[in-house]
C-alpha cells in the first residue's frame, strides 16, 4: 500500500496549507484517548492512575469523529489505555478512514488478532503496535512475560492480512544499542512498514522513575543506535529532521499544540505528556492555553523531553522552511559525530505544579447519573 508516501504528500500539503494562511497554532496529529483502562499496568506508564469510576468510562463513536472533525488534524492517532478494548473501536476507525484521516491504532496486540475482524485494510489505516525492544527487554518493561511473543504472531497475523503495521519503540534508561539495532532488524524481516521511536516520558505517575532518560543521554543513546543503523534499510515512521534532533543535532523547541489530546475528560492542557487542566472544545484548547508557559526550559516537567508528541510538529515545521536540510539528512541519515547542539538553559524553568490527585476529586465530585445510572464526567471538569 502506499500509505506513507500518501501521507507525507498530504501533510505535507496541510502543513504548507497553515503556513500560507500564516496559522502558528495548528495541529499536526490528533491524540484520541477514547478510554484508560488497560490490561496491562507498565511501571514506565503514567496514564492507567485512575480510579475505576474513570477507568470504566468511554468517549462515545460520536464524541470521537466530533472530535476529530473539530481539530481536522490530518493523522488520528488512537492510544490508551488500550483502544481495542472499546466495544466500538471498528466504527470509530470506520468514522475516522471514511474522512481520510490516516489512522494509527495504538495497542499492546494482545487483542489484535481477535479483533481484525472488525477493521479493513487502507491505506488510511495502521495498527501501531508498541514494542519496547526484544523479549527479555519488552516484556520486563510491560512487566509481563509472554507479551513479547503474543504480540509478533499478532503482527505477522495482520501482515498476512494485508493491514499496515508500525511500531512504536520507546526507550528507556540501560538501553543495550546493539540490542535495539537487533531488534529493528526483527522488526522490518517481520514485515513491519515502519518504527515510530521515542525516548520515554517520566510521567510523574509513572511507578518506576528511575526508567527515564536525561536529555543528554537521550542523545548519545541514539547517536550509537543509528551509527549501527547504517546501511541495514530501518524506515522510520517520523521526518528526518526529528531523527536528526534525537541526535543531538537539532536546536527545537516544543509545539505542544502539534499533537493536542482528546480523551474521556476533554481537550487536555497543554499535551499528550501532561494534564494541568481540561476545556470541552479545540478552539478553547488552542485560544486558553499559556504555550508560552511550558516546554524544556520553560517548565520543569518538560525538562527531560524529547517526545514526537512535543518535537515531530517542530520538525515538520523546519521541513517545510528548509526542504533541501530535510532531504539531505534523508538522504544521508542523521550525523551520529561531532559537536551536538547547544542544550537549552534550565536555570528560569517554573518549578512544577502536582494537581492530578485534586484533578481526579474533582472530576469525582462531579459525576452525574445518567438515565442508565452510568457516571456522566463530561460536565465534570
Amino acid at each position: 500500500m502506499a500509505g506513507p508516501l500518501l501521507q507525507s504528500i498530504r501533510v505535507g500539503a496541510y502543513v504548507l496549507k497553515q503556513t500560507l494562511r500564516g496559522n502558528k497554532h495548528y495541529p499536526l496529529a490528533m491524540m484520541l484517548e477514547p478510554l484508560f483502562r488497560c490490561y496491562l499496568a507498565c511501571p514506565g506508564c503514567g496514564k492507567i492512575d485512575y480510579p475505576k469510576e474513570i477507568l470504566d468510562k468511554r468517549m462515545s463513536v460520536d464524541e470521537c469523529l466530533h472530535a476529530a472533525d473539530e481539530c481536522g488534524a490530518p493523522v488520528v492517532c488512537i492510544p490508551g489505555g488500550e483502544p481495542l478494548i472499546h466495544k466500538e473501536i471498528g466504527e470509530i476507525v470506520e468514522g475516522l478512514v471514511a474522512r481520510k484521516r490516516f489512522v494509527y491504532v495504538c495497542t499492546n496486540a494482545l487483542l489484535l488478532k481477535k479483533k481484525l475482524h472488525l477493521f479493513t485494510p487502507s491505506s488510511y489505516l495502521a495498527f501501531a503496535v508498541h514494542l519496547d525492544g526484544l523479549r527479555d527487554e519488552h516484556d520486563h518493561a510491560v512487566a509481563q512475560d509472554g507479551v513479547f511473543d503474543a504480540a509478533i504472531e499478532a503482527i505477522k497475523e495482520a501482515v498476512g492480512c494485508g493491514f499496515r503495521i508500525n511500531v512504536n519503540c520507546t526507550l528507556y534508561n540501560q538501553v543495550v544499542p546493539e540490542r535495539v539495532a537487533d531488534f529493528f532488524d526483527l522488526i522490518m524481516s517481520i514485515g513491519a512498514e515502519t518504527i515510530t521511536l521515542a525516548p520515554g516520558y517520566a510521567y510523574e505517575r509513572a511507578p518506576a522513575q528511575d526508567m527515564f532518560l536525561s536529555r543528554r543521554r537521550t542523545k548519545k543513546m541514539f547517536r550509537e543506535i543509528f551509527r549501527l543503523g547504517k546501511g541495514k534499510g530501518w524506515k522510520f515512521n517520523q521526518s528526518s529532521l526529528y531523527l536528526d534532533f534525537l541526535a543531538g543535532n537539532q536546536d527545537y523547541r516544543c509545539t505542544p499544540w502539534g499533537n493536542p489530546t482528546r480523551n474521556v475528560f476533554g481537550w487536555q492542557k497543554p499535551c499528550y505528556m501532561i494534564g494541568e487542566g481540561y476545556v470541552q472544545t479545540f478552539k478553547e484548547l488552542i485560544e486558553t492555553t499559556d504555550w508560552d508557559s511550558y516546554g524544556t526550559g520553560a517548565y520543569e516537567k518538560c525538562a527531560n523531553c524529547m517526545m514526537h508528541s512535543g518535537y515531530e510538529a517542530s520538525a515538520v515545521k523546519d521541513a517545510t522552511r528548509n526542504p533541501f536540510k530535510s532531504a539531505w539528512i534523508a538522504l544521508r541519515g542523521p550525523r551520529t559525530e561531532g559537536d551536538m547542539a547547544p542544550e537549552i538553559d534550565l536555570s528560569n524553568q517554573r518549578p512544577a505544579t502536582y494537581m492530578f490527585e485534586a484533578q481526579v476529586n474533582e472530576f469525582l465530585d462531579g459525576l452525574e447519573e445518567t438515565e442508565d445510572g452510568t457516571p456522566d464526567i463530561r460536565r465534570a471538569s
